[in-house]
């Protein structure tokens, strides 16, 4: 049994860090996504009973590219198959090596070649964005629906929507070339974005941060500001990412406890992420003003300059909510305004700020929202109030980190009624 168990995470490991590798590999030989992901699939699958058998190559990554590239050869090598299975995507040279592009200014990275290419306009942003998440990026259902603050059902239904308009279709798709680039930059950009954000705190499991996930949208960040140099959204967010992970090595005690922003040891920070972040963002201001993300990093920028929490300049973060609400509707920046408003002007400002958040539907299943209203119910010593919106966020949250936080919070509430 421990011996199934070790197979498994190794499995499980491989997966987080080899999916969007084995799957660009395996699309050098299909030139279709579709059957792609069917074989890669089939790779991990075998994983399980030969690495039981054989024991855990030293090199998964390799392995499991060997055996999906030739799972994709014989079913390739099989004609009557090939005739019948009406590909999802018809692709042309979708992920050739950088030694066979013509132009070295193109996109040289096999998995940011994969996400432009599956940000096809011929899509909605929602579709593009989420098949890519789904089918390139490796994440499941449930991650990606938790990103779009949907239902998985929901979620579910519009990838499978977006497959059968391609299948019916027969949308052609391709790397675009590089004058095609700007057109599909913002959902790229998107889907970056949200790769980063399932990292920084994993939707469920007992690891707070996707390592995997953080490390390879900053990467995927770096690649992308290499490619386009002058884009200020791209910088804009790669300022975003290595300010908001400055932060990653003290978000945990070291008894593995989630320690919240206002009790972080800030010497800890890390001063070059910063500093390279304040760089870029300053960069991007310059060049065209305030857009969606580099006002999310003058948010966080804000937080990275103050010496301590108490230094913090609320006021600006105020200020910046409301201009980024103006630039980005989304009830997620209410939310955010509205705790940044409750620290500027005290718990009972932040929880009238936050309670026609209530009625809104794409956050009725949004821990935040409770967890926030818990907190400054507790402040005002509302504790009942606060123990039941606990006892909310508690059972709108999967990650296990985060629900021992919140259990602890929960047991000091209902200590003092």
């Amino acid at each position: 049994m421990t011996q199934y168990a070790d197979v498994a995470a190794a499995v499980a490991n491989a997966h987080r860090h080899e999916w969007a590798r084995v799957l660009a590999a395996t699309v050098r030989v299909t030139r279709d996504l579709d059957l792609a992901e069917e074989c890669t699939q089939d790779a991990y699958a075998k994983a399980l009973a030969h690495w039981a058998a054989n024991g855990v190559p030293d090199r998964p990554g390799a392995w499991l590219t060997t055996v999906a590239r030739n799972r994709a050869r014989d079913l390739l090598r099989r004609e009557s198959v090939l005739r019948s299975a009406l590909p999802l995507l018809v692709m042309d040279d979708v992920v050739a090596g950088p030694e066979d592009m013509a132009d070295p200014q193109e996109v040289a990275d096999d998995w940011l070649r994969l996400i432009f290419t599956c940000c096809h306009p011929a899509l909605s942003r929602d579709a593009q964005v989420a098949l890519t998440l789904r089918l390139v990026c490796g994440l499941s259902t449930t991650e990606v629906a938790r990103a779009f603050l949907v239902q998985d059902a929901a979620m579910a239904a519009r990838i499978t929507r977006a497959k059968k308009k391609i299948s019916a279709a027969r949308i052609p798709y391709r790397v675009p070339d590089r004058a095609e680039l700007p057109g599909r930059i913002d959902a790229v950009l998107e889907v970056v974005h949200l790769v980063f954000t399932t990292g920084h705190t994993a939707p469920a499991g007992g690891e707070l941060v996707r390592r995997d996930l953080v490390d390879g949208a900053i990467r995927l960040a770096r690649n992308l500001h290499d490619l386009l140099p002058g884009h200020s959204d791209v910088a804009g967010l790669l300022a975003l990412l290595l300010l908001t992970d400055s932060r990653r090595d003290t978000r945990l005690s070291d008894s593995g406890e989630l320690v919240l922003l206002a009790e972080q040891d800030r010497s800890r920070w890390d001063a070059v992420e910063i500093e390279e972040g304040v760089a870029l963002l300053t960069d991007a201001l310059r060049r065209t003003g305030a857009s969606r993300y580099s006002v999310q990093a003058a948010i966080v920028a804000v937080n990275a300059e103050a010496a301590t929490w108490q230094e913090t300049d609320w006021t600006e973060v105020v200020g910046l909510y409301d201009v980024l609400r103006r630039l980005w509707p989304s009830p997620v920046v209410e939310l955010n305004r509205a705790v940044a408003i409750g620290y500027r002007d005290g718990p009972s400002a932040g929880l009238a700020e936050l309670s026609p958040l209530q009625d809104e539907p794409a956050l009725s299943t949004y821990g935040y929202l409770s967890a926030a209203r818990a907190d400054f119910l507790s402040q005002l010593g509302r504790r009942s109030e606060a123990a039941t919106a606990y006892e909310e966020a508690l059972a709108m949250t999967s990650n296990e980190v985060e629900r021992t936080f919140l259990a602890r919070r929960l047991k000091q509430v209902t200590t003092h009624l």
